[in-house]
């Protein structure tokens, strides 16, 4: 491998030749061999929003040469399409007000950037802190790309999965709204409604947490940039703060605002916590649904069985035919993930000492895994479950007719304890309830058949 010979303030550093990073990115490249966990690719797209927004706010205060600044958006503009990918090699685990992260982005603008000042034959080069970093801290830049990595993949990508899986709900609560099944309440048998009923849980689930979700991601809007150093603003011209904001939010199409406080941006992630509740809460939605789909399509034979949903893979090496609800099993570890994830977020976001947190990569990192886990999950199980769900009405009928709780239906012509001394009788002599309640001598047939009717006890 070639190398180069680069240099920051504590001496040389060997970089390799082919990347555009510099002194301190590979200092830390060195320094922080630990995990495989690279910083998300989503928070250096964001930086490149940062640092344009940036060099264009420093252009029109006069602040930055017109040559500079071009070759800031250009090489912003490589990041943004992804052909830098490469030159980003930071693990997570580094300083935790991402420090090296930021310098990393501010020396592959700045290489790249001269490289393309060279090739239009302008004489002035960029200096990653200077010019790149400008009217910027790593303590509020990295807050600040937090927030639009944050809201960007939430608003661009999550809600949007969390619309398609709903909709699948939508039209199975349709499709099933007039098959009369039994209800079940700790896992016993309880009083009928129908599939469609059922499934509008589900439904009314995703649609309040796609509200939850979106509310709270509004919080995500309020950026640090502005604040540099501790919040007071620091090398930083007055108007900086708000035309950046406006900046981001121009070349984002995105309603971003400067932070009304920047003590508060740089040392707290309560914002973040608050989003990713959200996400716990759809999480728990997540689970509870896809156990329902399972419990539901347990068997085939010696199961619930009330439902299938389709069969996409063998289930056993060792038992031929065998299939299993993978999909449910893929989406309920993902839940189990999103809630380890809050953990972390929550806990790492109480750790802000005086005027920094400095938490802020493991943040970031969790959040964005919630994120992507949740998008990818969500249209995983749509495609290769929800869409597929069919009514066994076969067994949905047979268990309505055996379920002893039909006798709740009585309650009002015989009272509670006659009811249920029918339905006990009718369990331990294994009859139906009809012959329960004729042997007992409480109604007559056709009072039976008049009170106990199923698809009048479920309220449509």
């Amino acid at each position: 491998m070639e190398f180069r010979i680069e240099s920051d303030t504590m001496g040389e550093v060997k970089v390799p030749a082919d990347k555009y990073w510099g002194a301190q990115t590979e200092r830390s490249r060195n320094n922080f061999k630990i995990g495989n966990e690279k910083m998300p690719i989503e928070l250096i797209r964001a930086f490149a929003y940062v640092k344009q927004a940036a060099a264009k706010v420093n252009h029109k205060l006069g602040d930055l040469s017109e040559a500079k600044k071009n070759a800031i958006v250009t090489i912003c503009g490589e990041i943004l399409d992804g052909t830098l990918d490469e030159h980003f090699p930071l693990v997570v685990w580094q300083t935790g007000s991402g420090t090296q992260s930021n310098m990393n982005v501010n020396e592959v603008i700045a290489n790249k950037g001269n490289k393309w000042l060279e090739e239009i034959g302008e004489s002035e080069r960029l200096h990653p802190n200077d010019d790149v970093n400008k009217a910027q801290s790593s303590n509020d830049t990295f807050p600040t790309a937090m927030h639009i990595a944050a809201y960007m993949e939430v608003v661009n990508q999550l809600i949007p999965a969390i619309k398609v899986l709903r909709d699948t709900f939508k039209e199975k609560e349709k499709e099933f709204w007039d098959v009369v099944k039994i209800g079940r309440t700790h896992l016993q048998d309880a009083t009928p409604l129908t599939l469609g009923q059922e499934i509008s849980g589900w439904r009314a689930m995703l649609d309040k947490s796609l509200a939850m979700v979106e509310e709270s991601s509004q919080k995500l809007l309020n950026l640090a940039l502005g604040g540099t150093a501790v919040g007071t603003g620091i090398n930083t011209d007055p108007e900086f703060p708000e035309e950046a904001a406006k900046q981001i939010a121009e070349d984002t199409g995105h309603p971003f605002q400067t932070s009304d406080n920047k003590f508060h941006a740089l040392t707290s992630h309560d914002e973040m916590v608050y989003v990713h509740g959200a996400l716990k809460a759809l999480a728990a939605d997540l689970m509870k649904i896809a156990n329902d789909i399972r419990w539901l399509a347990s068997g085939p034979r010696s199961g619930i069985g009330e439902i299938a949903i389709p069969e996409n893979e063998p289930g056993s090496s060792i038992m031929p035919g065998k299939v299993n609800p993978t999909q449910s099993e893929a989406l309920t570890m993902i839940a189990t993930q999103i809630v380890g994830n809050d953990a972390t977020i929550g806990f790492a976001a109480s750790q802000g000492n005086f005027e920094l947190n400095v938490f802020k990569p493991v943040i970031i990192y969790n959040f964005l895994q919630s994120v992507k886990l949740l998008t990818e999950g969500i249209l995983s199980f749509n495609n290769n479950c929800a869409v597929g769900i069919t009514a066994n009405e076969e067994a949905i009928k047979q268990n309505v007719e055996r379920s002893l709780m039909l006798v709740t239906a009585l309650n009002p012509y015989i009272g509670y304890e006659r009811a249920a001394k029918i339905a006990k009788h009718a369990f331990k002599e294994n009859s139906t309830l009809k012959e329960a309640a004729l042997q007992l001598g409480y109604l007559t047939e056709e009072e039976f058949d008049k009170w106990v009717v199923p698809a009048n006890m479920v309220n449509k």
